[in-house]
């Protein structure tokens, strides 16, 4: 299945002019650790499947749904025999906020299931299976459909994060409204401005709240706290510095934003399960 590899870097087996990929796979066999800059959408439709991603192993059942978001390395480990849909859209043309966030909002991955999403499970199952067919069917504008299909499932989890965290708000639609938009514009400035010394109270004076009210509102509204998404967006940039061989790790720590060496390492290791140097040993390594 993993046709491009070089180290732990997959270049995903896009078509001529073409920026979706799926496979409808059988395969019995595991696949190594590994990484790339599109989504990866995997449903079991036959027996179940396992996936490691962000320290943290998913076990998927026939029916279940997982995202994995861009950039972060994940482990597939197959049963002995079953079929599931693997689907890498590529969508780093589209730069949106609201994906941005969403992306952050789910990261590394997501597991839709019944028990946990049962409002959106089905329609999102439904969506898997209506962009496999349209896959391998010879229609005109497939493509587009697949990626409609796939925004329309990125809308419904965003939509069901945001009636959960609109429960635990106690202003109404309109205010809610105003604050999606606040912090949509905090995490477009963040996106521009990861690099440099944003404090939490700079963050805060921009959307107009007082720190400790940021603090609350941004986590109930992104699922992980004003310093974790800052981090996670500084740590995606190192990941694609390290890339550049000419670069110490030094230099990449104060390029991607962080103030110093022992705060990068860790955060690094934290969300990637390696060191820095480790991690750019894997993607150097030749695979025989």
């Amino acid at each position: 299945m993993i046709h491009y590899l070089d180290g732990i870097h997959e270049t995903v087996d896009y078509g001529t002019d073409s920026q979706v990929c799926l496979y409808y796979n059988d395969e019995s066999e595991n696949y190594p650790p590994h990484w790339h800059t599109s989504f990866e959408v995997i449903m079991p439709v036959r027996n179940n499947y396992d996936i490691s991603c962000g320290g943290r192993r998913y076990h998927l059942r026939e029916g279940d749904v997982l995202i994995i978001c861009p950039c972060m390395i994940h482990e597939l480990y197959a049963p002995v025999s079953g079929e599931r849909i693997i689907f890498q859209p590529g969508i780093n043309c589209i730069s949106l906020n609201e994906i941005n966030l969403l992306t952050s909002m789910i990261s590394p991955a997501t597991l839709i299931t019944p028990e946990e999403y049962p409002i959106i499970h089905e329609q999102v199952q439904q969506n898997m299976i209506k962009i496999k067919n349209e896959y391998f069917s010879d229609a005109p504008y497939s493509e587009t459909l697949i990626f409609s299909l796939f925004m329309e499932i990125l809308v419904l989890v965003g939509r069901n994060h945001m009636a959960h965290a609109g429960q635990n708000e106690e202003a109404g639609g309109s205010r809610q409204k105003e604050y999606m938009e606040k912090f949509l514009f905090i995490t477009g400035y963040i996106e521009e401005h990861f690099s440099e010394n944003i404090t939490l109270e700079q963050a805060a004076s921009l959307a107009g709240f007082s720190k400790y009210h940021f603090s609350r509102l941004f986590k109930q509204y992104t699922d992980i706290s004003f310093y974790k998404y800052l981090n996670q967006k500084r740590i995606d940039y190192a990941r694609i510095l390290l890339a550049d061989p000419s670069l110490t790790v030094i230099e990449v720590a104060l390029q991607s934003g962080f103030q110093s060496l022992s705060a990068f390492l860790r955060m690094f290791k934290l969300q990637n399960g390696c060191t820095p140097t480790e991690f750019r040993s894997m993607n150097a390594r030749e695979v025989l």
